[in-house]
């Protein structure tokens, strides 16, 4: 991994980006794992929506057939600049071994998963910051509770009803841990919820993986439909260096740009179940 001194100097080559950065974030963003994630060259990503379907009918042979247009919409997606910055002594940067920019690259990708995940799942943030799943309008509602996980199979229906399949549940660490502590009934000590055999550590409920992130709020369960929840990543991701800031402790300052944003173009088919904790 070579490195200058001068400020802004590239660390990875434009080819390396994606594998030490781009894909390192997306596996370790859960929002990232919960949605359809999509690259672009461009500055807007569009997604064309049918809000009203052609209308067909019966008609006799020979007879003329209405005309029917469906109404359209398009959902815009526009990836925001996000950056991150990490610090790095002179040793490492100067170290050419791959394992010295992965460590690098890994540093900057659980930073940038944070960022995306805090707005993906969190309450809303100010501009750039694009909205999360709480600030989406015309969800699907599920109450519940912690005995039983009924309101799963509830979750999955409401999705099926409106024409979409349920990929995954997600949830704050301590609501996972909930229900991971229901038994499969009285006087049992089987857990009711089932294992992941790809993540050993990781439940499912009604066959769908239960995935956690630190930024959802308690008593909270969202069922995300991968196909209905896209997030789009620009190609022009870049990390820079530079000694200036950090040049009286002998370190170079990282700092890592993506530009990445979300959109749900079927709100109906988001799922948010909310559980009585009591």
């Amino acid at each position: 991994m070579t490195v200058n001194g001068t400020t802004g100097a590239p660390i990875l080559r434009p080819e390396d980006v994606a594998d030490l950065l781009i894909k390192p974030t997306q596996r370790a963003s859960v929002a990232m794992q919960a949605a359809t994630v999509v690259d672009t060259a461009s500055r807007t990503y569009r997604i064309p929506i049918v809000n009203t379907d052609p209308a067909t009918a019966w008609v006799n042979e020979g007879d003329e057939i209405a005309l029917s247009d469906p109404a359209l919409g398009e959902l815009r997606i526009v990836p925001a600049k996000l950056a991150g910055i990490t610090a790095i002594t002179s040793e490492l940067a100067g170290d050419s071994s791959p394992e010295a920019a992965q460590a690098v690259g890994n540093g900057l990708a659980r930073d940038l998963a944070k960022k995306i995940d805090r707005s993906f799942f969190g309450a809303t943030l100010s501009a750039p910051a694009p909205p999360g799943l709480p600030a989406v309008t015309g969800v699907g509602t599920v109450a519940g509770g912690y005995d039983n996980v009924d309101w799963a199979a509830a979750a999955i229906s409401q999705a099926q009803v409106v024409g979409t399949e349920l990929t995954s549940f997600a949830a704050s660490p301590a609501t996972a841990l909930k229900l991971a502590t229901i038994k499969s009934g009285t006087n049992f000590n089987t857990p009711l919820l089932g294992q992941d055999p790809t993540v050993p550590t990781r439940r499912t409920v009604q066959g769908l993986p239960i995935l956690v992130s630190e930024f959802i709020a308690d008593n909270i369960v969202w069922g995300i439909p991968a196909e209905r929840a896209v997030i789009v990543v620009r190609q022009d991701a870049t990390v820079e260096t530079s000694r200036d800031a950090l040049f009286t402790s002998d370190r170079l300052a990282v700092r890592a740009i993506m530009r990445v944003s979300w959109g749900f173009p079927h709100a109906e088919a988001i799922q948010k179940v909310t559980l009585d904790d009591e």
